[in-house]
């Protein structure tokens, strides 16, 4: 399976300054080629190739392999953004927010990541430092920082493409790599529930609750402070504003990360596999009272699915999604259904056989007891493989992220 090791460069000031020209110029081609395509309305990569090849090599004095990439790196922002406008990503068919997508070119940010392949990129991992292309020439001795697993992932599996980027004045490298998967376990034991939820994040049939009230705590903080920024709506505001939203994006991938390792380790550790909930669509079904609406929207429910399914998948550990329907309001004892089993948020209590239990944990016995029946009737698991690899769009302008940034997977 594929995943991208994220590494963090440390260039000289004139290495950086090499960089930093070559990302501008590559991200000016690509702009200027994505206006050829939208005018012609050819966006694919042989034929837009005949339309602006030799003009990018000629106007910005970037090599072959560059200029390959640049117009690849177009080609698949197109893609992401037709992907996204058909399955509804930027609204209904003639809403403003669809029009602005739609009708008029993608543009690319100067800072926005550029593709790099054998030819343009060396590795010496073992002394941490690499050779790269730039339009000022062959850059060598650029080094690196990364943890011994990050390392280790390099030097195994390392294959493909590599993304040059830079943020917030720092500079990475995302490496894609193959790694092997684990046999998946045929013939698991039972399985391990796993209830999402809004205070509990997670909640686990073994009884195990994971990033509940304390993080809930820091979740209102930091939407006070938004909403302050908001208010104001200063230039500084703004700026503090996109500073405090990539935070709290880190903290909820952090979070997430943590959470799908411990579920995967332990359902591996004892040769279980793991139910979730199929929650496609979950927010246009659910209706909430106004002040629910923000923390019912507010974390990345989706994301921590696709972090267990990953890992999951190269471990080996069979994933199942159930039916969620009523599993909060059915007892995992009796199996008694009925609204008022639920007393409250944080409780449950059966008013069939008297059973009384955390609810999250009530709905996570339920959950597992349904994988269990649908594996014992010859289901699957349900871990898909890994979804295409995106467009590289990643210099898509905020006001217009059809395409977006480059979505690589998890680092593990």
């Amino acid at each position: 399976m594929k995943l991208v090791v994220q590494i963090r460069l440390l260039p000289t000031p004139l290495q950086a300054a090499a960089l930093e020209a070559t990302l501008h110029a590559c991200n000016e081609a690509a702009t200027w080629a994505s206006g050829v395509a939208f005018e012609k309305d050819v966006k694919r990569n042989f034929a837009l190739r005949e339309h602006t090849y030799g003009e990018i090599r000629a106007r910005w004095g970037l090599g072959a392999q560059a200029a390959q990439h640049i117009v690849k790196k177009t080609c698949d922002a197109y893609a992401t953004l037709k992907a996204n406008l058909k399955a509804g990503n930027l609204g209904r068919p003639g809403s403003k927010r669809y029009r602005r997508a739609a009708e008029k070119p993608i543009e690319f940010r100067p800072e926005g990541a550029q593709p790099y392949d054998d030819r343009m990129l060396s590795w010496q991992i073992d002394q941490r430092r690499i050779s790269i292309w730039t339009t000022a020439g062959r850059v060598k001795g650029v080094a690196f920082t990364a943890s011994p697993e990050q390392l280790a992932t390099l030097a195994l599996y390392r294959k493909g493409e590599s993304d040059l980027l830079e943020r917030d004045g720092m500079w990475f490298l995302n490496a894609t790599c193959e790694v092997p998967e684990a046999p998946q376990n045929t013939d698991p034991v039972d399985f391990l529930g796993v209830d999402l939820g809004i205070v509990n994040i997670a909640t686990t049939s073994d009884g195990e609750i994971m990033a509940g009230r304390e993080l809930n705590r820091v979740r209102v903080r930091e939407r006070g402070l938004r909403r302050k920024l908001q208010k104001k709506n200063t230039p500084s505001a703004r700026r503090r504003l996109k500073k405090r939203r990539r935070k709290e994006a880190r903290r909820a991938k952090d979070i997430n990360h943590k959470i799908a390792k411990h579920v995967v380790a332990e359902a591996e550790r004892t040769g279980r596999g793991i139910a979730l909930e199929d929650l496609t669509g979950i927010r246009e079904r659910v209706r909430l009272a106004k002040p629910q609406r923000a923390t019912h929207s507010s974390w990345s429910f989706a994301q921590l699915g696709q972090f267990i399914i990953y890992k999951a998948r190269r471990a080996g550990v069979p994933v199942v999604h159930v039916d969620p329907a009523y599993t909060s309001r059915t007892c995992a004892e009796c199996g008694h259904t009925d609204k008022s089993n639920r007393v409250s948020q944080a409780w449950f209590a059966c008013r069939n056989c008297g059973f009384v239990d955390h609810a999250d944990r009530n709905g996570s016995r339920n959950i597992r007891a349904r994988a269990w029946e649908l594996w014992r009737r010859g289901a699957q698991s349900t871990t898909p493989d890994p979804p295409p690899e995106p467009g590289r769009g990643t210099g898509r302008k905020p006001s217009t992220t059809a395409s977006g940034a480059r979505c690589a997977s998890p680092s593990p």
